[in-house]
């Protein structure tokens, strides 16, 4: 099950100086009927005209109802409901609509361009996966839209706009301005081929200009900003909305996140919906003398929805577009006796066996000495028995193709360490792998953790050279792949999808499990010590809440707060008192020396406590441990 990065606690984000006034508390309709839904806002109510702000973002073309997945019929039916209960109603996306399943990517987006006309959308902000199938085709699709595609900081090379940066919509008589964000990572999270004829401004510059344009033109100001909150951007919404005051609505995407009941910076409120279209978000405002005087977020998940009335007219248009499709995806082209585990969660922290598949295949077609993919181009899992293409297709949705290069062992052991750089957070560039071996250790610097890399079980050669297979995205650079950047390619060979068809049927019936390509370990003192940029330094011995800078010299034997020297291997075992079952964060803590302390697992400690950030941790904070655990024998 997929899981979303969802804000749990004002203590969670104090952590990250997110530094939040106030979470904005709204309740769900008991009946999402109209009668519910006014009967809610009529206790919710605030002073002045009241205006509904229904959102989406990253549904990526989710197109039919599926648990979780509402489909956009279904979101559709909720639209409805709403307008219908308030005339004052718009619904909005915030980018990253048009690609992601087949239902899109066999006509390049042209499919959910003609559903989003009839949900009645009243704007969009493009998102990097827009993108996707070119900049051109960007242009096109925009030209097919009923609505506005709108940025204020997407600039052609010769500083033109593409799209308009705002749009002003009138509703009884309360004048509502919105505009749009781009994340700057679209420069190189999509074929950075795709935008070289546009550049993507700094988004908080953007935003400054764009409310001080709007201020004394309208009531209030809604952003559409495709950033998201994930620490590793730059860019993000909070950074945003801290440095630019008087944005009454912040409405995010880019990151996943879901905010069930929105969260407010520096006076502003910012909603995000999660995923796949598995919420729709709602925002109520009450606007009085031109000032926004009330306003409150929430979400509705297929739960709530469960009596809504799919819309009838989008049902039918995707069922059409679905029956022009069928021939091509029901194609059996394969069959597995397992699950081929492409989950968000699995295949951007860590090997599986899809992952291992793919790259297999790559290594294969390429005829290389190593390939790598990056898990953020696997989109979906295949379940056990017969594959069709369009399983296929839904995995790889982005017409990648194979190409090889040309590389040092260090530029390999630098892509892996870019791969590594969030571990064991969730990172699209993380780095599946066929041909080789590594380890990370989590305890080194970014830049540094990756280590014990072998390629056909010898150790690498920093000074060699070896013919790499990878996707056309990474080889220019995309996912900050920067190593790889202006390599001319060997080779280039067909799309990551036919690649993979071939290989699943020339190995029959598929029965691939991990195999220990990519695993979790302190990084041996020799390596540490070979490494040319960051010499091993002796670090003094400290308790067990710290993890050992040096595993290889003698650790005198502790009680069971010391950490094993050696972590990856197993350790005898006892079992720890009832007491032990829950655990209180202490200074100093991560989450993997507190797992390794208690016999289990990082991953296994973070599902327990539904931790959605392996390192949002805190003195203080009460974590449950397994029921069975076990701390290293004295």
């Amino acid at each position: 099950m997929l899981k979303k990065k969802t804000v749990l606690s004002i203590a969670a984000s104090a952590l990250l100086t997110l530094s939040f006034s106030s979470i904005m508390s709204a309740a769900v309709p008991s009946s999402l009927t109209v009668e519910g839904i006014n009967q809610q806002v009529q206790q919710d109510a605030g002073t002045g005209k009241h205006i509904t702000l229904l959102h989406t973002n990253d549904v990526h073309a989710h197109a039919t109802e599926a648990t979780p997945y509402m489909g956009y019929a279904k979101l559709s039916g909720i639209a409805n409901l709403y307008r219908e209960a308030n005339p004052n109603t718009l619904l909005l996306d915030d980018g990253d609509q048009i690609h992601g399943t087949s239902f899109a990517t066999l006509v390049k987006g042209e499919s959910v361009i003609q559903t989003m006309n009839l949900m009645g959308y009243a704007a969009m902000e493009p998102g990097n996966h827009e993108f996707d199938y070119g900049y051109d085709r960007l242009l096109e699709l925009s030209k097919m839209a009923n609505f506005p595609i709108i940025s204020s900081n997407i600039v052609e090379k010769d500083g033109t706009s593409p799209f308009e940066p705002y749009i002003i919509r009138e509703l009884d008589g309360v004048k509502i301005g919105i505009f749009g964000l781009e994340t700057p990572e679209t420069a190189y999270k999509t074929n950075p081929k795709n935008v070289t004829d546009v550049e993507f401004t700094d988004p908080a510059v953007a935003a400054k200009k764009m409310v001080a344009e709007l201020q004394g033109k309208v009531d209030v100001i809604v952003a559409l900003g495709h950033l998201g909150m994930d620490q590793s951007s730059t860019d993000t919404s909070l950074k945003v909305v801290k440095e630019v005051p008087g944005i009454d609505v912040f409405i995010d995407g880019h990151s996943h996140t879901l905010l069930e009941n929105g969260q407010t910076e520096n006076g502003t409120l910012i909603a995000s919906t999660g995923e796949y279209g598995e919420h729709m978000g709602v925002i109520d405002l009450w606007v009085d003398g031109g000032k926004v005087k009330k306003k409150q977020a929430y979400v509705l998940d297929e739960k709530a929805a469960a009596n809504v009335t799919p819309d009838p007219k989008v049902a039918a248009l995707v069922s059409s577009i679905q029956e022009s499709q069928k021939s091509i995806l029901e194609e059996t082209v394969a069959e597995s006796s397992v699950k081929l585990d492409g989950e968000r969660t699995q295949v951007r922290a860590g090997e599986t066996n899809l992952g291992d598949l793919l790259t297999d295949a790559m290594r294969k077609t390429a005829g290389t000495d190593v390939a790598i993919t990056n898990g953020g181009g696997i989109r979906a899992s295949i379940a056990a028995g017969k594959v069709t293409k369009g399983d296929v297709i839904t995995v790889l949705p982005f017409g990648n193709l194979i190409v090889s290069i040309n590389v040092t062992g260090a530029e390999l052991l630098a892509a892996l360490n870019n791969g590594a750089s969030d571990f064991p957070n969730e990172k699209g560039a993380f780095t599946q792998v066929s041909g080789m071996t590594y380890k990370i250790d989590t305890a080194k610097e970014k830049g540094d953790r990756v280590h014990s890399v072998t390629v056909a079980g010898k150790p690498l050669d920093l000074k060699a050279t070896y013919s790499l297979a990878t996707n056309d995205f990474m080889a220019v650079g995309g996912d900050e792949y920067t190593m790889f950047k202006g390599k001319a390619q060997t080779g280039i060979y067909g799309s990551l999808d036919e690649a993979l068809i071939e290989y699943m049927q020339s190995l029959g019936k598929v029965n691939i499990k991990t195999d220990g390509r990519i695993s979790e370990a302190t990084m041996p003192a020799k390596d540490a010590a070979t490494k040319p940029a960051t010499p091993a330094k002796p670090v003094p011995a400290k308790p067990s809440t710290t993890k050992p800078a040096t595993p290889a010299k003698p650790v005198p034997a502790k009680p069971s707060t010391t950490k094993p020297a050696t972590p990856v291997k197993p350790v005898p075992t006892k079992p720890v008192p009832a007491a032990s079952d829950v655990y209180v964060v202490k200074a100093g803590d991560t989450l993997y020396s507190i797992a390794v302390d208690h016999g289990t697992t990082w991953k296994v400690l973070r599902d327990l406590n539904d931790l959605t950030n392996a390192h949002w941790i805190y003195p203080g904070q009460k974590l449950q441990l397994p029921a069975m655990t076990a701390t290293a024998a004295s």
